[in-house]
């Protein structure tokens, strides 16, 4: 198994702070997302490889644990140890020497994309299992487990498909779902004598480079160009139910927002639902023409007399 250096993935260095961490995930993110470069696996690719350094380094307890497996595996190497000798197994299974919980294929639902690295050192984070009154009455224990969805999958609802003792299991994820929601599954956890416990689902919200979620309102950039917001003009926005049309006002300011009602979250466990918030981002013109030139100079110089 190979050693990935997220750090390197995201262009920062080992003491950066977290704020750094983001912001440079959120620039990489806008960059090689799939929508801004369809049919293109490389940017794919990248695109969840970013995912997965972030996951690592913008969580707290991932990124101690990661910068401890980084000295072992460093010093190791630098005493002339060899690519494919290290010793991964003391790292597998969410802390050193630790115990991972495995049922059966549901590896396959909770590894959400990311690299056999990931899943080795990282999988069995979140996924001990809980006691819900132990085995009394012949109960097997209850299980939680983390699963990862995208803002747009929160939005619209979504499932995962995994395997247990040979048959198929549909979870449905209900839209609005936030970083903390819990999925209870229904007799899916450790078997008992008698019966068997429940699963729990933790649901994370990936971030997403394009919102910012606060509660279940949305806040967007968008980016008009210097006529527009002089003269007021219309722009499309992306929202994660599809694009809208935004008309802007003549005279528009730079950080200045606009609210798209109930386009936002979805409440979850009521049918309202949250507003999108657009700040509006004027781009200069970086080079002007004659006309143009002359144009500027006579306003100037008419607000000067």
């Amino acid at each position: 198994m190979e050693y990935k250096d997220y750090y390197k993935i995201l262009g920062v260095e080992r003491g950066a702070k977290a704020d750094e961490i983001k912001r440079q995930y959120r620039k990489l993110a806008l960059k090689y997302h799939p929508d801004k470069n369809p049919d293109d696996p490389k940017s794919e690719s990248k695109f969840k490889e970013i995912n997965e350094a972030y996951e690592v380094l913008g969580n707290a307890e991932k990124r101690a644990r990661y910068d401890q497996l980084g000295t072992s595996y460093h010093d190791w190497e630098r005493t002339g140890g060899r690519p494919g000798n290290f010793d991964w197994s003391q790292w597998a299974g969410g802390s050193p020497g630790g115990v991972r919980v495995e049922m059966g294929d549901l590896g396959e639902m909770f590894g959400g994309g990311f690299s056999d690295f990931f899943n080795a050192i990282f999988g069995g984070l979140g996924s001990q299992p809980q006691s819900a009154g132990g085995t009394r009455g012949g109960r097997g224990r209850d299980i939680q487990q983390t699963i990862q969805i995208s803002l747009v999958e929160a939005y619209q609802g979504t499932t995962r498909s995994f395997r247990l003792d040979g048959k198929t299991i549909e979870v449905k994820i209900p839209p609005g779902a936030k970083t903390g929601t819990k999925v209870r599954v229904s007799g899916k956890g450790e078997s008992g004598q008698r019966n068997r416990g429940d699963l729990f689902l933790a649901i994370r919200v990936e971030d997403d480079p394009r919102y910012e979620r606060r509660g279940d309102d949305l806040h967007t950039n968008v980016e008009v160009d210097l006529y527009t917001a002089v003269l007021g003009g219309e722009v499309s926005v992306l929202t994660p139910g599809g694009d809208v049309v935004l008309t802007i006002p003549p005279g528009s300011q730079p950080g200045q927002s606009f609210r798209l009602a109930k386009r936002g979250m979805p409440a979850l466990k009521s049918k309202g639902q949250g507003d999108l918030f657009v700040h509006i981002e004027v781009k200069l013109p970086a080079k002007l023409t004659n006309r143009e030139r002359e144009l500027f100079e006579t306003l100037a110089g008419e607000k000067k007399s």
